[in-house]
C-alpha cells in the first residue's frame, strides 16, 4: 500500500496536532570518538542527568533505553558511530521547553566537541496516536522521508512545527535564528 503525504511546502498556518496524538522525536549525531573515549566523558559521564531531568519534566512521556541504560548501544545504520536519541512528549512546546529551557541546553551547545558536523536532515518530529512508543526502526524511517521528500506532516522539524524558542536560542544552527 502506497502512503502519500501532504507536503507543507506554503509555511501558510502552523502544522496541527492530531487529537489524541503525541508528538515523537529522532535526532541522531555521530560521535566523533567511541563512547567509553575519555574525550567524550563529559558527555558520557551526564547522560544519566540530562535524561534524568527529561524524564521529570513537564510534557515528557517515555524515551528509548536499550541494554545501555540509555540509548548510546543502539547502532541502526551501517555507520557505528551514529548515535540516536528516540523519544515522546506530550507536545511541541513541551519538547522545546526541555531542549531550550533547561540544563540540556548547556549540553547541546557544546555537542561539537562530541559529535560532527551532519549535512542534512539528523532530527524528525512527527505524531503518534496517544500510548503508540515508536520502534527505532519506524524513527529511522521518518528521518529516511524527511531527508528523501523534504517537511511534511508525516516528517517534519522546528521550523514546520512552528516552534519558537529553537530560533532565538544561542545554540540554534547558524541561519536559523531569528
Amino acid at each position: 500500500m502506497v502512503q502519500i503525504h501532504h507536503v507543507i511546502s506554503d509555511g501558510v498556518g502552523p502544522l496541527q496536532q492530531p487529537p489524541d496524538h503525541h508528538l515523537a522525536q529522532l535526532n541522531i549525531g555521530r560521535l566523533r570518538y567511541e563512547v567509553d573515549d575519555p574525550r567524550m566523558a563529559d558527555f558520557t559521564n551526564n547522560l544519566a542527568l540530562v535524561n534524568g531531568l527529561a524524564e521529570r519534566s513537564a510534557g515528557f512521556i517515555w524515551r528509548y533505553i536499550d541494554e545501555s541504560g540509555n540509548s548510546t548501544a543502539t547502532r541502526p545504520y551501517a555507520d557505528p558511530r551514529i548515535a540516536i536519541n528516540l523519544s515522546v512528549w506530550e507536545n511541541v512546546e513541551a519538547l522545546e521547553r526541555f531542549v531550550y529551557l533547561t540544563l540540556h541546553r548547556r549540553f547541546y551547545g557544546r555537542r561539537s566537541e562530541w559529535f560532527e558536523h551532519f549535512n542534512g536532515p539528523y532530527f524528525v518530529m512527527w505524531w503518534v496516536p496517544a500510548g503508540h512508543r515508536p520502534s527505532v526502526e519506524e524513527a529511522v524511517a521518518r528521518l529516511d522521508h524527511l531527508k528523501e521528500h523534504g517537511t511534511s506532516d508525516y516528517a517534519f522539524d522546528w521550523q514546520t512545527a512552528s516552534a519558537q524558542l529553537w530560533k532565538t536560542a544561542r545554540c540554534a544552527p547558524v541561519g536559523q535564528v531569528a
